[in-house]
């Protein structure tokens, strides 16, 4: 049947029309997939805590080592103000990021007989908070400073090893020095 005139726009127009719109629709989404990508991640704010040796040499040397990708994280800029000695990685759809801070007070709990979990040659001292059983942190402590590694439950092994070989090439190992006995 012939388009008649009085029946609405021809059917050539309402085609056409509608390859726009989908168009910009699908230009659109990929237009901010692309930004949103190359944007980075979102800053991540951080709480202090205290950590007597995060601006000594030691931080700044493991810091200035530290890689702009650990697995499918990226470096992600810090809220002001951001506290010394600490740098965070994030996915790119969010979630929780990963966080290490350097130079940090040794653990309370870490006490002789502790337990330790030795990767890359450098001894970590797993701490999990009974109220966040979705996080735990991992502290280095066979090294002249205390480095904290909080790691989200599914976040993998590859920040472990990664900030593990960091930690090996920037900051010497040392015996570990646990509190007393529990």
């Amino acid at each position: 049947m012939a388009d008649t005139p009085g029946d609405g726009p021809p059917r050539a127009a309402l085609i056409a029309a509608v390859v726009l719109a989908v168009g910009a629709a699908v230009g659109f989404l990929v237009f901010a997939a692309v930004t949103q990508h190359q944007r980075g991640p979102a800053p991540v704010a951080l709480s202090a805590v205290p950590a007597p040796r995060a601006d000594g040499p030691e931080c700044a040397r493991l810091i200035g080592t530290l890689p702009e990708k650990v697995g499918d994280y990226r470096r992600a800029p810090l809220v002001e103000p951001a506290p010394a000695g600490a740098v965070a990685w994030q996915r790119d759809d969010g979630g929780e990021p990963l966080v290490l801070r350097c130079g940090v007070e040794r653990p309370a709990d870490f006490v002789v007989g502790a337990p330790l979990t030795v990767v890359d040659a450098v001894s970590w001292f797993r701490v999990q908070d009974p109220s966040d059983a979705d996080r735990a942190t991992w502290f280095a402590v066979d090294r002249p400073v205390y480095v904290a590694l909080t790691l989200p439950r599914d976040s993998g092994p590859d920040a472990i090893q990664t900030v593990s070989t960091a930690v090996t090439a920037t900051l010497p190992a040392q015996p570990a020095d646990p509190g007393p006995a529990a």
